[in-house]
């Protein structure tokens, strides 16, 4: 039986920390960047951190 890969597309968008979490960044820093708020966009550079439910389902698809 052939090995598994691991989805590309999610290799690109997380890291995984130190201790074992899973770390990736906001959405909506895109465009339409002028009607959001000078603190709104502040928080959007912020990276956060995976609630242990979708972290699961993730390191499924992070397995090789």
């Amino acid at each position: 039986m052939p090995k598994m890969k691991s989805k590309s597309g999610v290799k690109k968008r997380v890291k995984i920390t130190a201790s074992g979490r899973v770390k990736h960044k906001k959405q909506g820093l895109r465009h339409i960047l002028t009607k959001k708020d000078q603190k709104r966009k502040r928080q959007l550079r912020k990276h956060k951190v995976l609630n242990l439910t979708d972290e699961k389902r993730l390191k499924i698809l992070l397995s090789n």
